[in-house]
Parts: C-alpha cells; structure tokens; sequence
C-alpha cells in the first residue's frame, strides 16, 4: 500500500509546483494548502488504519469469492456424480426393460407353441372321437342289416315254410321234435 501512496504523492506535489505562479510553500498558494490537507487526509486514513481495513475487507472478499468458488466446484462435483449416478441407473433400467421385453417374448413364443400343441391334441382327439362315432355308426349300421337280413330271412323262412307245410309234414314234425325231446330227457 505504501508503494502505491509514494507515487501518487510525488506526482500530486509535482503538479502544483509546476501551476502555481508564486512560491510554493506559502499558505498563499492555494495549490500548497490543498497538498497539504491531501497529505493530512492520507495521513489520518493511515493512523486509522484505514488501508489495512480496506485491504482485510479486501481480503474477506477474496476469502468469500474463493469459497464460493470452492462451493461451486463442489457442488459440480457433486451434479456430476449424481448425473453419473441417474445415467448408470438409466443403463441399468434400459437394460431391465430390454430383459424384461426378451422374457416376455420367450414367454409369448412359448404360449403359442403351447397354443399350436393344444390345438393339435385336440384335433387328434376330435378326429379320434369322429373315428369312434364313424365306426360306432359303421357297427350300429352292419347290426341294423344283420337285423334286418335275419328278420327278412325268417319271414322269408316262414313264407316258405308255410308255402311247404302241409298237416301230414307238420304232424310229423310235431312228432319228431316229441321223440328227440323224449330221448334227450332219459
């Protein structure tokens, strides 16, 4: 501070000397007295210690501003961790979502296998099932023209029985049948 002040004395005294028209150091020359009052005004800020104040105020603000710098710096420290933090956390969802996404198409392609398996047993089992009623209905049929034949044949049998009989064969008949249910029994 002291370098600064001596300068500016010296080219402060310097000036008035050179503008004033009389001699200098009188109390005359308005030039004299005003270095005067400016070199007591200097002196009372430095008895009061004035520029030591204004350099600690200086200085508090240099602390303040470094600070506040360090706080910024911290807290840019801190923003890039947390973002650091929210990216690896977004990789790690984008990657659950694409597993999640990967097993629901497992999950899907397995369902529709499944889909296509079920539909197959159950057409072998609806052909099965139409087989049995196919052969059910072939075998109920070949009864009914068995039926049939056999009830056609004895009317049949009967027409030409009847066509054929006469009393003296039917008692006949009725003998014979006498004699072997005679001869069975003993």
């Amino acid at each position: 501070m002291k370098k600064l002040i001596l300068p500016v004395l010296a080219a402060l005294s310097a000036t008035p000397a050179a503008a004033a028209s009389g001699p200098f150091f009188s109390l005359g020359n308005t030039d004299f007295v005003v270095l005067l009052g400016f070199i007591l005004f200097i002196a009372v800020l430095i008895y009061f210690k004035v520029p030591g104040m204004l350099a600690g105020l200086l200085d508090k603000r240099a602390e303040g501003i470094q600070d506040e710098l360090d706080e910024a710096r911290q807290l840019r420290e801190e923003a890039q961790t947390l973002l650091a933090s929210y990216e690896r956390k977004q990789r790690e969802a984008q990657a659950q979502a694409d597993r999640i996404i990967a097993h629901a198409k497992q999950e899907s392609e397995l369902a529709a296998e499944q889909a296509k398996a079920e539909i197959a047993q159950s057409i072998t089992r609806r052909l099965a099932a139409a087989e049995s009623q196919i052969a059910s209905a072939e075998a109920a049929a070949i009864r009914e023209v068995r039926d049939r034949a056999a009830s056609l044949a004895i009317a049949a049998a009967r027409s030409v029985v009847a066509e054929q009989m006469t009393a003296d064969s039917a008692g006949k008949l009725i003998d014979d049948a006498i004699a072997d249910v005679g001869a069975k029994l003993h």
